[in-house]
């Protein structure tokens, strides 16, 4: 469920998900049960595809009934890191071409290729030089969309900006990027590392958008708290890799036997929950945490940010939180925003329990 102990037996509600991890909370018994039967069969065989496996084929095929037509080819790694890189070799393998668009303030890993994507100098300026010709875009700001041109490969994108305090897209905005993408043939990539399997209400959050994206890419809530990531895309792409040259990615673990099966009880789970009533626990969330030290709260769904004035007041608040038993935390390029998170098995009566100790933790930090 939502809770962990530490050393001393002290008791926590786990309101980040492991960072968006454990969506089904922690040591679903569905999933432990999954581990163990697969555990009792084959761990890992060969590097990828030598030999078919039923726990890769089952879940590659659950996916694809769960995603339209057009994503029906799954090629799994190990992390949400790993499926970035994998789509952005993709798109320069179906396109033959190298400029890649980004979004300022996005974070898409911290491997090579995704962490190119990132538009802080911060975090890029000590490994340079990186990936070249990447440009940045201004996030729900039509007028950037026409620097997609015919040089174009892809256009990697969130559709609730996570990193960047949990900031949600302008539909129209979303569905004048996918036009401007395929009127110059490039490629959509949709990060759902965060968003993905129920997190923001539908199995996945481009789903209530009105899209449908080139290449999708997944990871973290994926496998129940397992370490597996997946790239997706038409069976017709995918295909590129399958030539010149023969290898066109590879990966040791990925698409591990044990991972898939994690992954497989996941998904059912996740399907079951139906919803789990995300909205309703939002709503919830919303209505509770109200305080005049609040200023304000965005996201979508269970990827919630509550915005303090600053970072200062933002970190001392959550060290009280945790102190009381709440674990949250703070947004990577907005420290100023309290990240909720929870898995989506949270009962409305601990969304009482923890806003409660929230609302402690401001007034006994600003009063």
């Amino acid at each position: 469920g939502l809770q962990m102990w530490d050393v001393n037996g002290k008791s926590y509600y786990d309101l980040i998900s492991g960072i968006s991890v454990s969506g089904i909370g922690h040591r679903h018994p569905k999933v432990i049960e999954a581990i163990h039967q697969q555990t009792e069969k084959y761990l890992h065989l060969m590097v990828y595809g030598e030999y078919i496996q039923s726990p890769q084929v089952q879940y590659a095929k659950a996916l694809a009934a769960a995603l339209p037509p057009q994503l029906n080819c799954s090629y799994f790694v190990n992390s949400g890191s790993e499926a970035i890189e994998g789509a952005l070799k993709l798109a320069k393998r179906v396109t033959g071409r190298s400029k890649i668009f980004a979004f300022k303030n996005a974070y898409h890993g911290s491997s090579h290729g995704a962490l190119s994507l990132m538009s802080d100098e911060y975090f890029t300026n000590a490994y340079r030089p990186l990936l070249p010709d990447i440009e940045f875009l201004e996030w729900n700001t039509f007028d950037d969309l026409k620097r997609i041109d015919n040089h174009t490969a892809c256009v990697v994108t969130e559709v609730v900006r996570a990193e960047a305090g949990a900031i949600t897209a302008d539909k129209n905005f979303l569905k004048a990027l996918q036009k401007q993408c395929n009127d110059h043939g490039a490629l959509l990539i949709c990060d759902e590392i965060q968003t993905g399997f129920g997190r923001t209400g539908p199995l996945f959050g481009f789903m209530d958008y009105e899209i449908i994206p080139d290449v999708l890419c997944l990871g973290k809530g994926m496998a129940g708290g397992m370490p597996m990531g997946a790239f997706i895309a038409s069976k017709e792409n995918m295909n590129y890799f399958s030539n010149n040259p023969v290898l066109g990615h590879i990966t040791t673990f990925g698409g591990h036997p044990v991972m898939c099966a994690a992954a497989m009880a996941t998904l059912k789970i996740v399907q079951e929950l139906n919803g789990a009533d995300v909205a309703g626990k939002e709503k919830l969330f919303r209505s509770l945490l109200v305080h005049k030290h609040i200023k304000g709260i965005t996201g979508k769904g269970l990827l919630l940010a509550v915005e303090f004035e600053n970072t200062s007041i933002n970190k001392a608040i959550i060290k009280k939180c945790i102190e009381a038993g709440v674990i949250v935390d703070w947004f990577l390029f907005t420290e100023s925003k309290m990240r909720i998170a929870p898995p989506l098995v949270i009962t409305n009566q601990v969304i009482y329990e923890t806003c409660a100790v929230i609302l402690k933790a401001i007034d006994e930090t600003l009063n």
